[in-house]
């Protein structure tokens, strides 16, 4: 996160209630278990426990347990919904933020069980609608994956 300062003051920690409050994701989808941090309309430090318990495990890899890079990427734009919806409001208001683009997305090292997976977001750009961020996911201070997306609130579809 940066280290701009101003009058904006960080909010946190968000428990496990909180974060389900700002999203849809249920298990074994929800990827945010506590937001350290929270400055509305600039920045997010939120964390994934990793533990050998996950589904995916179990096939990625048999003996050589691994992260898959694109739940890591989902786990940071699950960072980044819990930014969006907790700096303009809509918690609770039934919108969901969409994946519109993942660009530059990088990974640096596996991600393997027993590690606190650090998911660092920032806004980009914000509009009404459309927003983009940066986010990094780290482990003990070391990068391990890093993308840009773009993403999209909006009313969920009608059933």
């Amino acid at each position: 996160m940066s280290g701009d300062s101003d009058d904006t003051a960080a909010l946190g920690p968000l428990d496990i209630g909180r974060v389900m409050a700002a999203l849809p994701h249920r298990y074994p989808m929800l990827l945010v278990d506590r937001v350290e941090a929270i400055v509305p309309d600039r920045s997010i430090r939120a964390v994934k426990a990793v533990t050998i318990n996950e589904g995916f495990f179990q096939g990625h890899f048999p003996g050589r347990p691994i992260m898959p890079g694109v739940l890591i990427v989902e786990a940071l734009a699950q960072a980044a919904g819990v930014l969006a919806v907790e700096s303009l409001g809509l918690a609770g208001s039934g919108k969901l933020v969409y994946f519109m683009a993942i660009e530059n997305a990088k990974f640096r090292r596996p991600v393997e069980p027993g590690v606190l997976l650090h998911l660092d977001v920032e806004f980009v750009q914000k509009r009404s609608s459309v927003c983009k961020f940066a986010g990094k996911a780290a482990i003990d201070g070391q990068t391990v994956a890093e993308a840009s997306f773009t993403a999209m609130i909006a009313d969920p579809p009608e059933a």
